[in-house]
């Protein structure tokens, strides 16, 4: 079963520079990109727009955030 968050959930997740905190902002069912990343984001393969307490952006898979 997949994970499923909604806005505003907090949540923390692996990073390079240790574990990461923050909220997720929305769910992503689309390709987009994200500091010059591509995000291969869709229905099928949903990802979740997540900001750190700094501000900072990132798209993970469910499988890869915690609530918190």
């Amino acid at each position: 079963m997949t994970k499923t968050f909604k806005a505003g959930d907090a949540v923390r997740w692996d990073s390079h520079g240790g574990e990461a905190h923050g909220k997720v902002v929305r769910k992503l069912e689309k390709p987009m990109t994200i500091k010059g990343h591509k995000v291969a984001a869709s229905k099928d393969n949903p990802e979740f727009l997540v900001e750190t307490e700094e501000g900072k952006r990132a798209a993970h898979k469910p499988g890869a955030l915690r609530r918190t």
